[in-house]
């Protein structure tokens, strides 16, 4: 039997618990974690995901070099941020070590057509010192395969529509902030939707900049683009505030989002294709009132039309499990950054993930 696979966390939040417990259960070795909290600085990785001690402290995110080159782990796993240009230092760092990385950051799923001059170059940078980067989780599945998935049973498409929502409680103060959650209407407007408010050519030079605020569902057209072999000749979106109609207790935030505030928002990204098939996606993130619950729903117009809705899906587990499955196709994968849309159909790993790791471990 191979020896176990070597994974270091960075960032060690709400996502980490999962992600921890199914690569152990796998039979994967945690040799390191960060995170910038001095809260949980020094404690004992496996008092995040089990009650026991496994002899491995969370360090500094400051010595995250120091610690990947004392390691040398086969993946880093990123569960921090959900921009790529906030994950520059850390993606920079694992491309320049050599080191495997996969990260739940949204926009890192299909980088290529928000933030084009960062992917490049880390991708160039791997590519040169033969690793690989990608983003996985929840719209791996959910938003990519299993859209695609159906679409290869359809005989004519002419357009594909989808939706999303989710509970910005599950997934820290990022992505909460990404959404406008407890924003004022006038703050989501300047700061959020007025971003949108542009011509494409404005658009694109943002994108050129770096300077583009990519919605989720941006980032998944794009990936469906690619997948399906489609070519996008336009794209827009339009983010749109969920205002509370009654006072909201975020934990996350740790506040009360009153009424009248935001609670949330809805980004809806509109892409044209040569092909004539249009791409229109929603994702709904907001913290939700007591009665409200995760839901994905999908149709691909055309013949036949085909309508699939998951209700209750358990989204961060379903994020963690798709990014542990993941790990060894990032390993195995060709060098550079690479979307998902460009490894092997995602499969249940029913063995330990040492099993299907077919490059060399040293």
């Amino acid at each position: 039997m191979k020896r176990k696979t070597k994974i270091f966390q960075i960032g060690c939040g709400k996502m980490s618990k999962y992600i921890l417990k199914y690569a152990t259960e796998k039979n994967c070795e945690i040799v390191g974690a960060v995170d910038c909290n001095p809260k949980v600085i020094g404690q004992d990785i496996g008092t995040i995901f089990q009650k026991e001690e496994i002899g491995i402290q969370i360090q500094s995110a400051l010595d995250l070099e120091k610690l990947l080159r004392n390691t040398n782990p086969d993946i880093a796993i990123i569960t921090t941020m959900s921009v790529l240009n906030d994950l520059e230092e850390p993606l920079r760092i694992c491309a320049r070590l050599g080191i495997n990385a996969i990260t739940t950051c949204e926009e890192a799923f299909y980088a290529n057509n928000s933030n084009p001059g960062l992917y490049k170059e880390i991708d160039r940078l791997a590519k040169a010192t033969h690793c690989t980067i990608t983003g996985a989780g929840y719209q791996d599945i959910f938003w990519g395969n299993l859209i695609s998935n159906i679409a290869s049973s359809t005989h004519h498409i002419t357009k594909i529509k989808g939706s999303s929502s989710y509970n910005v409680e599950d997934y820290g103060i990022a992505l909460a902030d990404a959404h406008g959650a407890g924003f004022t209407a006038e703050r989501f407007e300047t700061e959020i939707a007025a971003l949108d408010n542009i011509s494409p050519q404005e658009r694109e030079e943002k994108i050129k900049n770096r300077e583009f605020m990519a919605s989720y569902m941006w980032n998944v057209v794009g990936w469906l683009a690619d997948k399906m072999n489609l070519t996008i000749t336009s794209m827009e979106q339009k983010c749109i505030p969920i205002i509370a109609q009654e006072d909201l207790h975020s934990d996350t935030l740790n506040m009360v989002v009153q009424s009248g505030y935001v609670r949330g928002m809805s980004a809806v990204v509109t892409a044209l294709t040569k092909e004539n098939i249009t791409i229109e996606a929603e994702c709904i993130g907001k913290i939700y009132t007591p009665e409200e619950f995760d839901k994905n729903e999908w149709t691909i117009f055309g013949e036949p039309d085909t309508t699939i809705t998951i209700n209750k899906p358990g989204t961060s587990e379903l994020t963690c499990a798709d990014i542990v499955n993941r790990i060894p196709d990032v390993i195995n994968a060709q060098s550079g950054f690479i979307p998902t849309s460009q490894l092997p159909e995602p499969k249940y790993k029913v063995q330990e993930l040492n099993n299907y790791v077919e490059k060399e471990q040293e």
